[in-house]
């Protein structure tokens, strides 16, 4: 029984072997491309939104013509595409490379920019929260590194074309960090962790003290060191919040605001 299982498998062996030898080889129809060759049909391919089929080839740009300009060009187009095909870690690592690669192109501002826009993207993710996940237990550190990113273009690039809108959006993360800061100290208030709200909302105040979300932050203080007791820090922080914020609406209201959605603060 056993030398017939040897001739049956060794049968079907050798079947496989014969037809893997009849299917014919796929041709590299990119073989003997040239540079500009490559390079022109990647641009085509990203321009019709074909990520994948752009990274392959200027992935193969790069390998077959390391040297040169095109390379580098191949490199700096890379990064975007894999940003274009929402792969974040992919392009986050070709921008890091062309920045410790080529620190002194004439284009190597754009990838400052492009590395704020790849977390800044991400940050988006944290709209999730608000229904998925409680929010003492999520880091928005994608908001703070998109932050950092473009802090970093615009200190190091004053000038650059892409320094105005990494401004914009460094104002617009600046709001939505102090909105999540002010969540979570509303998340504690709710929850009767009183101190650990005005902990909470007193980081908001001294971290993003020109942003609009400090109003209830003020107030989730006063409230809080209402509920402990404290009346010397309430009537400080209420005398405060007077004078910044003497039409507030909180003073109708009486109590924190319910949920808002933290992405609508900047109209």
């Amino acid at each position: 029984m056993q030398k017939k299982l040897k001739v049956v498998a060794a049968t079907v062996l050798f079947a496989s072997l014969s037809a893997c030898s009849l299917l014919p080889e796929q041709a590299d129809e990119t073989k003997g491309w040239s540079a500009s060759k490559l390079y022109s049909e990647a641009k085509e391919e990203l321009a019709g939104q074909h990520y994948e089929r752009a990274i392959q080839l200027f992935n193969k740009l790069e390998a077959s013509y390391p040297f040169g300009v095109y390379a580098q060009q191949a490199q700096l187009e890379v990064a975007y595409a894999y940003y274009k095909a929402q792969d974040q870690a992919q392009a986050l690592a070709a921008v890091e490379r062309f920045i410790k690669l080529h620190p002194n192109h004439p284009n190597v501002d754009y990838m400052y920019y492009l590395r704020g826009l790849i977390n800044f993207n991400d940050q988006i993710g944290l709209l999730n929260f608000v229904y998925e996940q409680d929010p003492a237990e999520r880091d928005p550190k994608a908001t703070r590194e998109a932050f950092a990113a473009f802090r970093a273009l615009v200190d190091k690039f004053p000038e650059s074309k892409y320094t105005p809108d990494a401004i914009d959006r460094m104002k617009y993360l600046i709001n939505a960090m102090a909105t999540y800061e002010v969540y979570v100290a509303r998340y504690y208030y709710r929850r009767g962790a009183y101190l650990a709200a005005a902990n909470r909302a007193m980081d908001a105040l001294r971290d993003y003290k020109d942003s609009p979300a400090i109003e209830e932050a003020l107030w989730i203080m006063i409230r809080s060191y209402d509920k402990l007791g404290n009346v010397a820090l309430r009537d400080d922080a209420m005398r405060v919040f007077k004078m910044n914020f003497p039409n507030s609406k909180f003073f109708d209201e009486g109590a924190p605001k319910p949920e808002r959605k933290w992405w609508k603060f900047w109209g």
